[in-house]
Order: structure tokens, then C-alpha cells, then sequence
């Protein structure tokens, strides 16, 4: 186990050190689960795999914030609570892991991280092996399997992780109201994004109304992000470290903006992202016609033949090249990109002033700064 110091350092507090540190407990874990799966069968070893190779690797913030969260409650740990914290911050990870083969399932999204998508494996598996039935579904159904699993995986590491018994009882409530906002909120994703784009932005007046698309990005980037992304590891990891009341309802007037811009960069990115970097296709928000706020405010602000562009392109699963960089151009010339990056911007600020007004550790105070760069101001 690496020290203290060298994994929880606040001047770098998503470090090299501390990724290596959360991955090593991840893979642990992983590979713990191996005598369990493998008298079940030989063919869990596939399942097992899989996991092991999504797990490995990732921006590791939920983990940051849960950890920071108890450094800013707390102070750094003693060197052999470290271990404790680092599993529990780490079930974070595996909640993640599992919202993403969830949501590729969900979005037919082919790449994850440079790799096939859990469900295009499960799929090349059945179709390798030459068995009966239908190979999309096959690979559906066993991606649904390995999200459960990791849903249950998060459960058990931080059930295992060692925690004292109060720490424990005090994150639980947060983290059981986290899995249940993550969820409901991916469900309210799925309504927006099955509304037509002129009956989502409707026009009153002569103009498009704006305002019930934004409210709807609002809620479903709060409840699907924000909170999971930020708000409830930070919280859970500053009721591991003792935190009262007061000082996690300042945590969450840091975390909420925060995760909201956290998303919105992403839905930028998803539209004008590195493939190299993001480790997915080129425009993918728009082949899979994401409902976004870029994508609300470039309707709004566009003339009727973008508007036409937008609505026969938005949404299209064979959306090529040059129909992608039509998209982009008309983002960008719009003035949406401009506008979300703004928002962005004022949420980051919003952000930081609520962390100065919240009775922290000096050196929480320095990494939550900190990972409020990271959030915000990435190119993956």
C-alpha cells in the first residue's frame, strides 16, 4: 500500500499515484470474485474479463470526489484507514462501469473507451461460438447481466471495504438515494430523448420556446449527473469522515453546478470530441440524436433550414461524416456552442463561491478547487 502522501496529495488530487491506487483496489477486488464465478462455470470467465478491462482505466473522479470529501471533513487519513477508504471510494467506479454498459445498451453506442461496447462483445461471443438465436439480443441481454453484476459488485466493495460501523451507517442513506436518482434519472433521460425536436421546442409567438426543453436538460442532467457524478460520492465521503449536516448541504452547493457543468462538457464533447482522446466515434450525441442543451439552443438560435437540418439528420444511426461536421458547423455558427460553454463557465463559479463559504479542511478546500478544473476543463 503507497503512502498517504503520495496518493492523496490536494495540489494534484486526481493524480497518476491516486488513479494506480484506486485501480489496484478495483482489479483486487475483481480478481477476488474469481473462486466465486469460476465453480459456476467456465464460461464466467468471459463475464469476468470483461469487467476487469472496463474497470481498468477511466477519468477515476467519482472515487476523487468520495476521498476528498473525506479529507475535507476529516484530514488525510491515518496510513492504515487508507486502504478503508480507498475500496469505498472505488464502489463508486463500479456504479459507473455499470451505468455505462447500461446506457450503450440503451443508445446502441458501438465503442466504449476505444473498445467494442460490452453488448457488441456479448454479441461477436454468440456469433463466434455459433449459437442458436438472435446475436443483438443475445449481446443485449448479457451486457443488462454484467451491468447488474457490477451494480451488485459496488454494493459488496463497499459493504467489504472495512469502514467503521457508524462511517458506514452514515454514507449508506446517501448512497442508496445515489443509485436511485442515477436510475429514475436515466428514465427521465429515455422520455426526453424519445420527444420529437418540434413538439420538445415548440414555436410560440413566431419563436421557439425554449423554456420546458431547458428544464427538462435541467432535471435529467441533475438527477442522472450531477448527483452521481459528484454531489453523493463527495457527501458519502464526508459522512465517512464525520461531516454534519451543514457542512454536506455546503457540499451539495458546490457539487450541483459542478456536476451540471461536468455534463454539459460532455454533451460538447460528444459533439465535437477527439475520437483519440473521448475513445468514441466522432459526433456520437448526434448520430444517436441526443436531446441536449447544445442541441436546444442550436434549434432555437438556427433559421428554418437548420431547423430542417437539425430534425432530418439529428438522431440518424448512419450519420456519416459529412453529415456530422453539417451538425457541428451549425452548433458552432449558431452561437449554442458558445452559449453552453458559457453555462459552463457561470456553473463553475456558482461552484467555487459556494466552496469558500464551506467550513473545510485547508487542504479539502485545495483539492476540491482542483477537481473542479478537472470536471470542467477536459478534452475527455
Amino acid at each position: 500500500m503507497p503512502a498517504v502522501r503520495d496518493v492523496l496529495d490536494p495540489a494534484d488530487p486526481v493524480s497518476a499515484s491516486f488513479r494506480r491506487a484506486v485501480s489496484a483496489r478495483v482489479a483486487a477486488f475483481v480478481q477476488r470474485q474469481a473462486p466465486v464465478l469460476e465453480p459456476m462455470g467456465v464460461e464466467l470467465a468471459a463475464v469476468r474479463t470483461m469487467a476487469a478491462e472496463l474497470l481498468d482505466g477511466g477519468k477515476r473522479l467519482r472515487p476523487a470526489f468520495a476521498a476528498w470529501g473525506f479529507v475535507a471533513a476529516a484530514g488525510r487519513p491515518a496510513e492504515d484507514g487508507l486502504g478503508a477508504l480507498l475500496d469505498a471510494a472505488a464502489s463508486f467506479d463500479l456504479l459507473h462501469a455499470s451505468a455505462l454498459v447500461h446506457d450503450d445498451v440503451m443508445d446502441s453506442s458501438d465503442v466504449r473507451r476505444g473498445r467494442p461496447a460490452a453488448h457488441r462483445r456479448f454479441e461477436a461471443l454468440h456469433d463466434e461460438a455459433g449459437w442458436l438465436g438472435d446475436g443483438p439480443g443475445f449481446g443485449r441481454a448479457g451486457a443488462i447481466l454484467l451491468g447488474d453484476l457490477l451494480i451488485m459488485w459496488s454494493a459488496q466493495l463497499l459493504g467489504e471495504a472495512g469502514l467503521a460501523d457508524d462511517a458506514r451507517r452514515r454514507a449508506q442513506p446517501l448512497v442508496d438515494r445515489m443509485r436511485t436518482e442515477v436510475t429514475c434519472g436515466q428514465y427521465l433521460d429515455m422520455l426526453v430523448q424519445a420527444q420529437p425536436l418540434t413538439r420538445w421546442l415548440p414555436e410560440v409567438d413566431g419563436r421557439v420556446d425554449l423554456r420546458v426543453a431547458l428544464a427538462d436538460v435541467d432535471r435529467v442532467t441533475e438527477h442522472k449527473s450531477a448527483r452521481y457524478t459528484v454531489v453523493r460520492p463527495l457527501q458519502a465521503g464526508a459522512a465517512i469522515g464525520g461531516a454534519d449536516d451543514r457542512l454536506l448541504e455546503r457540499l451539495a452547493a458546490y457539487g450541483s453546478p459542478l456536476g451540471r457543468a461536468f455534463q454539459l462538457r460532455d454533451d460538447l464533447l460528444g459533439v465535437f470530441g477527439d475520437p483519440a482522446v473521448t475513445g468514441k466515434p466522432a459526433g456520437d450525441d448526434l448520430r444517436e440524436g441526443k436531446r441536449t442543451a447544445i442541441v436546444a439552443h442550436a434549434y432555437a438560435r438556427t433559421d428554418d433550414a437548420g431547423r430542417g437540418l437539425l430534425v432530418a439528420l439529428l438522431g440518424d444511426p448512419d450519420l456519416g461524416p459529412d453529415g456530422v461536421a453539417r451538425l457541428q458547423e451549425l452548433v458552432q455558427s449558431s452561437g449554442a456552442a458558445a452559449e453552453v460553454e458559457a453555462t459552463i463557465e457561470a456553473a463553475y463559479e456558482e461552484s467555487l463561491a459556494a466552496l469558500e463559504t464551506a467550513e473545510v479542511t485547508d487542504e479539502g478546500r485545495e483539492a476540491l478547487r482542483a477537481l473542479a478544473d478537472a470536471a470542467v476543463r477536459r478534452a475527455f
